[in-house]
């Protein structure tokens, strides 16, 4: 199976054409958050999910948990996926599936021990897939992505085993590390900002050296 890959952190259509370009599958637009990188206005996800190809995956990262704020941030916005990177209040999946319908439902749980196992178990039915990340959600100013900060893989090969949903990766991704990723989680798809940026911004020549390593990856696997 080859596995998907997922850029985040697009800062603009250009970003999003490069990334295209260099074979994503997914492209990360992240709304207003407590912490981390590349947060950017409504408009601008608006837009640039309005100028994807057909077929192309368009997560926004909310940070929002209550089911009003959810879906109004995903019908704002207009894209097809929505990336919740906190716990979510009772409800808010069913108001998704409702309000929204035709969104796919992706939940980040952040891998910092073994409760992680449980907390998948908790969503399966409700998500269409869950992305493991390397956030603090219970740090003072929480931390919900974009750390670039790895995670104890060994953790997210067991619940990679363990669901029926298909799992992303990030958390510290780059070159010189996606495939020890690959083969030691087999995820569905792997996600990354930081590690194919350079001061900030899309570089073609780290994403598509990535691309390639996912590749060679898939093959040897």
């Amino acid at each position: 199976m080859r596995t998907r890959l997922k850029v985040c952190c697009i800062a603009s259509p250009e970003e999003a054409a490069l990334a295209v370009a260099c074979g994503a599958d997914a492209l990360g637009l992240v709304g207003e958050m407590p912490s981390g990188p590349g947060v950017i206005g409504d408009d601008l996800i608006a837009e640039i999910a309005r100028r994807a190809p057909a077929g192309l995956a368009t997560f926004l990262l909310t940070s929002r948990t209550d089911p009003d704020g959810v879906v109004s941030h995903v019908r704002s916005t207009g894209v097809n996926t929505v990336q919740l990177v906190d716990e979510v209040e009772k409800g808010t999946y069913a108001a998704i599936r409702r309000d929204a319908p035709g969104v796919k439902i992706v939940q980040v749980l952040h891998v910092q021990d073994d409760d992680v196992l449980a907390q998948a178990r908790r969503i399966e039915g409700e998500v269409d897939a869950v992305l493991l990340d390397s956030g603090r959600p219970g740090a003072v100013i929480k931390e919900l992505g974009g750390t670039g900060r790895t995670h104890d893989w060994n953790l997210s090969a067991r619940l990679v085993a363990s669901t029926k949903r298909p799992v992303f990766l990030a958390g510290g991704i780059r070159p010189a590390n996606v495939a020890e990723a690959i083969g030691m989680v087999r995820p569905f798809g792997i996600d990354l900002c930081s590690g194919v940026r350079t001061d900030g911004r899309l570089d073609e020549v780290k994403l598509r050296e990535l691309a390639g390593a996912m590749r060679r990856a898939d093959i040897g696997a």
